[in-house]
C-alpha cells in the first residue's frame, strides 16, 4: 500500500514516529533531563494517538504535536512548582518547634531563674526580661538606658554564663534536654 492509499491517521502516525528524535531533543532542552523528557514524550504519544483523528492534514501533524508537547512541558513545570510549594509548606511546618506545655515551661523557667540567680544581677535581669518575659532587646535597652547593641552583647554574655551554669548543674541532662529539674548541682 502506497502512502497515498493509507488512511490519514496512519500517515500522521508515521510522521510522528519519524520525528521521535526531534521531539525528544525539544523536550530535553526544556526540562533538562533526558529521562523526564522520555516520560513526557511517551505520555504525549499516548495522548496524541488518542486524538490523532482530530488531525485533518498530515502536514500539520508536526505543528499540532509540538503544541501538545509545549502543553505537556508547561504541565510538568506546574506540577513541579506545586510539589515544591507543598514541600516548602511541610518544611515550614517541621521547622516550627513545638510550644512547651505550660507545666514544662513553668518548671524550666523556675529552674533557669534559680540558676540565673547565681549570675551577675545585670545578666540575670536581661535573661529574665528578654528570654523569659519576651521583651524585645531594644525595649530592654531603653529600660536600662543602654544602646541596643550593648543590650545584645549583654544578652549574649548572659546566655553563655547561663549555659555554663546549666551544664555545671545538670550535667548530661543539659545536653539531652530533660526538663524534670531534679538534678542537684554537679560537682566539678
Amino acid at each position: 500500500m502506497s502512502p497515498e492509499q493509507r488512511p490519514p491517521e496512519s500517515n500522521a502516525v508515521a510522521v510522528l514516529l519519524a520525528g521521535h528524535r526531534s521531539f525528544l531533543a525539544f523536550l530535553e532542552r526544556r526540562v533538562g533531563d533526558r529521562a523526564v523528557a522520555e516520560d513526557i514524550l511517551q505520555a504525549a504519544f499516548v495522548r496524541g494517538l488518542e486524538r490523532i483523528d482530530q488531525v485533518r492534514d498530515t502536514e500539520s501533524v508536526v505543528a499540532w504535536f509540538y503544541r501538545l508537547l509545549r502543553n505537556a512541558v508547561i504541565d510538568h513545570h506546574r506540577r513541579g512548582a506545586a510539589h515544591g510549594r507543598r514541600l516548602d509548606g511541610l518544611r515550614a511546618e517541621i521547622d516550627v518547634p513545638p510550644e512547651p506545655l505550660p507545666d514544662d515551661r513553668a518548671a524550666v523557667c523556675a529552674c533557669l531563674m534559680g540558676l540565673a540567680a547565681g549570675l551577675s544581677s545585670a545578666h540575670a535581669e536581661v535573661i529574665r526580661r528578654v528570654d523569659l518575659e519576651g521583651v524585645a532587646v531594644k525595649d530592654y535597652a531603653a529600660e536600662v538606658g543602654i544602646t541596643a547593641n550593648a543590650a545584645g552583647v549583654r544578652l549574649h554574655r548572659a546566655r553563655q554564663a547561663l549555659r555554663q551554669a546549666v551544664s555545671k548543674s545538670c550535667g548530661t541532662c543539659a545536653v539531652h534536654g530533660c526538663v524534670d529539674c531534679t538534678c542537684g548541682p554537679q560537682s566539678a
